[in-house]
């Protein structure tokens, strides 16, 4: 992606992801591709105060970490926020997808969980949806958005090595696969946060 007509122009150093979650930023690197400025982490800077997501839906979480962490760097900041709706649990676990059980609890005690309440239900009952909101927020406070999904429906067992999160449950029809069954490049092709930081950069006119 060639973001240099809408970043380097504003003569900043390097554009920052909001995140220090290695799968993360394996995954937005290769969404993003090679980039006209340096790309950084969090990992490249002195630890900046936590950010507590409080918004309600995943828009206002991104913006939250995107607007906090480019005030404190005085950089711009790509931010997103992205979670698992299960129709048949009211949306669930949505915006508190991360923090599902308790923030430490790990991903595989929360698939178990889901798969324990979803049992025997048929296909037709377990449609989910994957929703990421991608941001970019500049120290002044000027902001792009864009959101994407992907749908798909929670497996009967968790299947696949590769992705992150809830990817071995994520069951996509069309490719008779789980998330975490697909290869790192046609995950990258596909998914809510592909779609969503794709959307953002034609947005932006930078495409």
């Amino acid at each position: 992606m060639n973001i240099q007509k809408f970043v380097s122009l504003l003569s900043y150093p390097c554009l920052v992801l909001a995140t220090n979650n290695p799968h993360k930023i394996k995954e937005i690197q290769a969404i993003l591709g090679k980039t006209p400025i340096p790309l950084k982490t969090l990992n490249d800077f002195p630890p900046v105060p936590p950010v507590e997501e409080t918004g309600t839906t995943y828009e206002e979480n991104a913006l939250l970490k995107g607007s906090q962490i480019a005030k404190a760097l005085q950089l711009p900041v790509l931010a997103d926020d992205s979670g698992l709706e299960i129709e048949v649990l009211g949306g669930k676990p949505g915006v508190h997808s991360s923090r599902y059980l308790g923030e430490k609890t790990s991903y595989k005690i929360k698939n178990e969980k889901i798969l324990k309440l979803l049992k025997g239900m048929p296909p037709e009952k377990k449609k989910a949806k994957f929703v990421c909101c991608a941001v970019l927020v500049f120290p002044s406070g000027e902001t792009k958005i864009a959101q994407a999904e992907i749908w798909g429906r929670i497996a009967d067992a968790p299947k696949g090595e590769n992705g992150f999160g809830y990817d071995p449950i994520f069951f996509l029809p069309d490719f008779g696969k789980t998330m975490a069954e697909l290869s790192f490049e046609e995950k990258n092709r596909i998914s809510h946060r592909a779609q969503a930081f794709k959307k953002l950069f034609t947005r932006l006119g930078a495409q």
